[in-house]
């Protein structure tokens, strides 16, 4: 993921590219979900698939993931065809699972939906999960998409009361490998950008436990979050991708199972 969060003007189109492209892909969550490439079939062919060494699926998924991200930066559509063309080449007929691989790594990680608006055509667009805008703010187009993050958050606050202790929602955080005070390679330091950037903008609140002494601090959802998304939506989501991320980052999700227990 961090070859990913280049700025857009550093990341070459995955057609031109030269050379191999490290598959950095979010730890051992995104390296599992990786490693399924060699052995999964594509879904939509009963055709034999020639075997590719892991990294070169790996590779496939990398230029996937930054092709799409470009796409989704500069707001445009992409279809099959250019994807065939751009990313896979040679070794189409592994397009299916990465395609789905990838689309699974971008809404669980990143927050953004692939959604099919042309099915003849096989036409695409990327959306931000839940309608969510925080993303349109990255300055300059750098970074990759937070509102992944921030649906996880949210999710946390809810789970919690609505205002959630702020040990109870670094905690959960920290169970899925990101710390305070510890750059991450897709979300940055996550103090900074809940306690300041994500306030700023009015999808969270963060205060002090009144009379709390030592003082104490909580998390609430923002005004900004309640107008773009809403609870109901938030649980529907994560409810309709965990299933998903039990096939796909199957550490991933069982933590969040336990976390709902």
């Amino acid at each position: 993921m961090s070859e990913l969060s280049k700025p857009e003007e550093d990341l070459q189109d995955p057609g031109e590219a030269q050379g191999p492209v490290e598959a950095q892909l979010l730890g051992a969550e995104a390296g599992e979900a990786a490693s399924h490439l060699a052995s999964s079939p594509p879904a939509s062919s009963s055709a034999p698939v020639k075997a590719l060494p892991q990294e070169i699926l790996n590779e496939m998924m990398v230029d996937l993931l930054k092709f799409l991200l470009l796409k989704y930066r500069a707001k445009k559509l992409t279809s099959l065809a250019e994807m065939l063309y751009k990313v896979f080449r040679d070794n189409q007929e592994h397009f299916p699972v990465v395609f789905s691989q990838a689309s699974e790594c971008l809404q669980l990680v990143c927050g953004v939906e692939v959604r099919e608006v042309d099915p003849t055509e096989h036409i695409y667009i990327l959306v931000p999960v839940l309608g969510l805008t925080c993303d349109e703010m990255l300055s300059g187009g750098q970074g990759l998409p937070k509102a992944g993050l921030l649906v996880l958050v949210l999710r946390v606050i809810m789970r919690n009361g609505d205002p959630a202790p702020e040990e109870a929602v670094w905690g959960a955080l920290s169970r899925m490998g990101v710390y305070v005070g510890s750059e991450h390679c897709v979300f940055g330091e996550p103090r900074e950008l809940l306690t300041q950037v994500w306030v700023q903008e009015g999808y969270l609140e963060y205060r002090q436990v009144p009379d709390s002494r030592p003082a104490r601090y909580e998390f609430l959802w923002g005004p900004r979050a309640y107008v773009e998304t809403s609870k109901w939506q938030v649980m529907a989501f994560v409810l309709r991708v965990r299933q998903r991320a039990l096939r796909a980052f199957p550490l991933l999700s069982a933590e969040a199972a336990r976390e709902e227990e």
